[in-house]
């Protein structure tokens, strides 16, 4: 399988690049708080990670950074070619690459070449549409038996009538998506996260079904 640093998958991104693009050039991104989720890095702690991994919707890089400490490899994939720029500007931790691509048209090399996925800002931002194109997605990315490490963004505080993104989602939506593809090994609710978003997130560790 290749996937190496810098590679382009600029011609399989959807409409949606255009969009998440503007916003990084105009600095509209409140989703980037300039550090690794509190959560992960919690959890990172007590389960250091290991072999090969893959974050979608990486933005800046801060989770996929924390995990490249002790991981093998990770990459970090965005649809904004501005997230990626931003993202190589750090310096390397360990074996992360960042790579401008779109998670629904990853090339099919890659299909069961991972051990784990961290998902933490992509879910909530894909229109609820997609969330079982997501679930397949994420369940092809990785090896039978494989684990998503997911924080999930359970309820957004938005001004009443606003839509999202962020897109929020109930633990029975949760259940009923992805109980076809994984297993749940364990859940949580995050005793560390950014402020503000207290009790309002449930993490996830399921195992791909093999």
């Amino acid at each position: 399988m290749e996937c190496g640093a810098g590679e382009c998958l600029a011609a399989s991104l959807t409409d949606m690049s255009t969009e998440w693009e503007e916003r990084y050039q105009k600095r509209e991104t409140p989703w980037e708080k300039g550090e690794a989720h509190p959560g992960l890095i919690a959890y990172l702690r007590r389960n250091p990670v290991a072999g090969r991994g893959l974050v979608p919707g990486c933005g800046s890089g801060h989770d996929v950074r924390a995990l490249a400490a002790t991981a093998d490899e990770v990459i970090g994939v965005d649809i904004a070619p501005s997230a990626i720029k931003t993202a190589n500007s750090f310096p390397k931790v360990g074996g992360e690459t960042f790579v401008h691509g779109d998670l629904f048209a990853l090339p099919r090399s890659w299909h069961g070449g991972f051990d784990w996925v961290f998902e933490h800002t992509c879910f909530c931002a894909i229109d609820p549409s997609q969330r079982a194109a997501y679930v397949e997605a994420v369940a092809q990315l990785l090896y039978p038996g494989g684990y998503l490490f997911a924080v999930f963004f359970l309820n957004p505080d938005m001004d009443p009538g606003e839509k999202g993104p962020p897109f929020g989602v109930t633990i029975e939506e949760l259940d009923a998506l992805f109980s076809p593809r994984f297993t749940l090994e364990k859940e949580w609710t995050p005793e560390q996260t950014y402020a503000g978003r207290e009790g309002r997130e449930r993490c996830r560790l399921l195992r791909r079904m093999v």
